[in-house]
């Protein structure tokens, strides 16, 4: 069998280390490079003794040079906590970022997949969203580094497909949950879990009746997998996300009973610019890539609220700002 070499940029991530771990079952070497702004040693630790898993320190908004055959480009900081925390370096992530890989994959003539978002859809005025529905996106608002860093390396991706014939694939992925997301993200499924294992208030903001579509991990990374194994007919973009739409106020009730939990719902003042609907259509995924998701609600959050009971954490307030400093 012949290795396939694979770089995965923001590979110490949340969905970055599902990723590698996956590649690596099926027999590839795995290049995990990270600066661990947001990544952390311990979503990968286990793969550390395997010999064809190698971990680079690096940013991607400098220039890095290596031989590989594929490109997963995931680096980016994804939750809003994150990504608001220092706007100007997840707006230079997504695009020089971007730039950086795209000629990488240039130089090199792999093919390049981009981890794109459903944040490009902004609040949308079409419900559900298909891919070509240009978006509803505040330029200047508190997510805007996120929406438009995103939006940008999207433009990127099609116009090096276009002028320098750079293989490319391009998947929006919609909220996505399960192990190893880092309890203080700020993420609407691990804050209930943290809040509801404590016995804590369960916060919700607004009336909670805004609505998500969440995908377990598992499904996510076969979506990618399948993209990037996908003829070069369909460079994308493509949604990746489960159709199955639930309130927040539903999620925060199922939280609670999972976990056999005493806690209370609260409300809060609404973010700015929070979306109050987002639903992917899924259509284009289903024809192209046969694919679709096959994890429902309640087995997904089943495993990661044991992974969240686990000692992988100590679930104790946190300052997420001097974590990631």
């Amino acid at each position: 069998m012949t290795r396939k070499k694979i770089l995965v940029t923001g590979g110490a991530g949340f969905v970055g280390s599902h990723l590698c771990e996956r590649l690596l079952n099926e027999g590839n070497e795995v290049f995990c490079l990270d600066n661990f702004f947001t990544g952390q040693k311990q979503n990968i630790v286990h793969l550390l003794d395997n010999p064809f898993f190698e971990l680079i320190r690096h940013d991607v908004t400098a220039p890095f040079f290596i031989e590989a055959d594929e490109i997963y480009n995931l680096a980016c900081p994804a939750s809003p906590i994150h990504y608001q925390y220092n706007p100007i370096k997840t707006m230079k992530t997504s695009v020089m970022g971007a730039i950086n890989m795209l000629g990488l994959a240039k130089r090199i003539k792999a093919k390049i997949l981009q981890a794109s978002t459903s944040e490009v859809y902004g609040n949308p005025l079409v419900h559900p969203q298909p891919e070509g529905y240009w978006g509803h996106v505040n330029p200047i608002g508190e997510r805007s580094c996120y929406d438009e860093g995103k939006r940008a390396a999207e433009t990127l991706f099609i116009d090096y497909n276009k002028q320098n014939q750079v293989d490319i694939k391009i998947i929006r992925i919609f909220n996505t949950y399960g192990p190893r997301m880092h309890p203080n993200d700020g993420r609407v499924v691990s804050n209930f879990i943290v809040q509801a294992l404590q016995n804590q208030d369960i916060t919700i903001y607004g009336q909670g009746q805004q609505t998500r579509s969440f995908q377990f991990i598992d499904d996510l990374v076969e979506g990618m997998i399948r993209m990037m194994a996908s003829g070069d007919h369909f460079p994308g973009p493509v949604n990746i996300g489960n159709p199955v739409e639930f309130t927040i106020l539903e999620l925060a009730e199922k939280v609670i009973q999972l976990t056999g939990s005493q806690s209370k719902i609260i409300h809060k003042p609404l973010p700015s610019d929070d979306p109050m609907m987002r639903q992917p259509d899924i259509t284009l995924a289903k024809k192209e890539l046969d694919w679709s998701p096959k994890i429902d609600l309640d087995e997904g959050l089943i495993k990661t609220i044991e992974f969240f009971k686990s000692d992988l954490f100590k679930l104790e307030p946190e300052n997420i700002y001097e974590e990631i400093m």
